[in-house]
C-alpha cells in the first residue's frame, strides 16, 4: 500500500493540474465578476449583478477583458490544485493507517491540513489575480464619475503600480503584467508583499476544505454500485464535486469578501483601506452592513461548483495514472 501511494503521488499531481487548468478556463469570467462585485462599495455600484458586470466588461474591454488575470491562474492553478487534492489524500491515508474507517472528525482534520498546505501557492496567486481583475472596475469608475481620482493606498507610489491609474480624459484598463507587479512588490515589500492577506486566505481556505472534503467523500460514497463494487460513475463524481463545492463556497463567502478587500492594492476614490482582518470586518459592518459579506456569493458558487466537479472527474477517472501507466488509486476506495 505504501508503495502504491508513493507511485500514485505524481499521478495525483498531474490530475490536480489538469483539473485546475480545465476548470479555470471554463469559469474564469464568473470569477472576474465575483472580484469586481466584492470590491465595489455601497453608493459606488457600477454593476448590478454578475450578468451586468460581464456585459459591461465585454463592451468596455472586449471579450478577452473577461480573462484579465487568467494567465496568473493558469500558471499557478496547477500546483495549487495539485497540492490541495494530493495533500488531502496524503493526510487521509496517514489518518487511516490503523485500517479503520475515517471518522468525520479525521476527515475534517485532513481537509484542514490540505487547506493549510495550499495557501503557499494560493495567496500570491490570488494577490496577483485580484490586481488584474479589478483594474477594469477602477477605470470604469473613473469614466462614470470623472471627478474621482483613483488613489494608491499601499504605502509609496511606484511607476509600475500607478501608471495605469492616473486620471485622464479617457482612462484605459491597466495593461501592466503580473510579472511587473510581482517584481515591484518584491522590490518594495519583499516576499511578504506577495503574501498580503495570508491570514484572510487561511481563514477562507481552511474552513472551505474542512467542509468540502468530508462532504464530497460522503456524497461520492453514495454513488457506489455496491459494497463489493466500489466504482462510481463519472457523472456522480461530477455532481458530488459540484454540490460539495457549492455548499463550501457559500459557507465561506464572507471570508472571501474580506480576503478580496485586503488583497486589493488599488482603491477607488473614497474607498476604505484596511489594517488587517478585524479592521476590515469592522469597517464593512459599519459602512455597508452584514449583507456586504455575501457580495459575489452566487458568483463564487458558480465558479467553485463546476471547478471542483471537473477536478473530481479528472481525479477519479485517473487521467494522471493513465498517462503514467499506473493503476488508478484513490484513498476514498481504500
Amino acid at each position: 500500500m505504501a508503495q502504491q501511494q508513493q507511485i500514485s503521488l505524481p499521478a495525483k499531481l498531474i490530475n490536480g493540474g489538469i483539473a485546475g487548468i480545465v476548470g479555470v478556463t471554463c469559469v474564469f469570467p464568473i470569477d472576474l465578476a465575483k472580484t469586481r462585485l466584492q470590491n465595489q462599495r455601497s453608493g459606488q455600484q457600477l454593476y448590478r449583478n454578475m450578468m451586468d458586470c460581464l456585459i459591461k466588461t465585454v463592451k468596455s474591454e472586449g471579450y478577452f477583458g473577461m480573462y484579465r488575470g487568467a494567465a496568473v491562474n493558469l500558471t499557478l492553478v496547477t500546483p495549487e490544485k495539485a497540492i490541495k487534492l494530493a495533500a488531502n489524500d496524503f493526510f487521509r491515508h496517514q489518518l487511516s493507517k490503523d485500517g479503520g474507517r475515517l471518522t468525520v472528525a479525521k476527515e475534517m482534520l485532513a481537509g484542514c491540513c490540505a487547506g493549510m498546505c495550499q495557501v503557499v501557492v494560493t495567496t500570491p496567486m490570488e494577490m496577483l489575480k485580484i490586481q488584474m481583475q479589478d483594474a477594469g472596475r477602477l477605470v470604469a469608475q473613473q469614466r462614470v464619475m470623472p471627478s474621482m481620482v483613483t488613489t494608491m493606498k499601499m504605502g509609496g507610489t511606484s511607476a509600475v503600480l500607478s501608471r495605469s491609474y492616473n486620471t485622464a480624459h479617457a482612462p484605459q484598463p491597466m495593461r501592466v503584467s503580473a510579472t511587473e507587479i510581482t517584481k515591484e512588490l518584491l522590490r518594495t515589500k519583499g516576499v511578504t508583499g506577495l503574501y498580503k492577506g495570508l491570514g484572510a486566505t487561511l481563514m477562507r481556505d481552511i474552513p472551505f476544505s474542512v467542509v468540502y472534503f468530508p462532504l464530497f467523500a460522503h456524497l461520492h460514497q453514495l454513488g457506489r454500485h455496491s459494497p463489493q463494487d466500489p466504482s462510481v460513475p463519472f457523472y456522480w463524481s461530477f455532481m458530488s464535486g459540484c454540490l460539495a463545492g457549492c455548499v463550501a463556497a457559500v459557507a465561506v463567502s464572507p471570508c472571501d469578501v474580506v480576503k478580496t478587500r485586503l488583497q486589493s492594492l488599488k482603491k477607488g476614490a473614497n474607498e476604505e483601506t484596511y489594517n488587517g482582518v478585524a479592521d476590515c470586518v469592522r469597517k464593512i459592518l459599519r459602512k455597508e452592513g452584514p449583507r456586504a459579506f455575501l457580495k459575489g456569493a452566487s458568483c463564487r458558487a458558480l465558479v467553485i461548483a463546476p471547478l471542483f466537479g471537473i477536478a473530481q472527474v479528472v481525479y477519479f477517472v485517473g487521467v494522471g495514472e493513465m498517462l503514467l501507466g499506473y493503476t488508478p488509486y484513490s484513498i476514498y476506495s481504500a
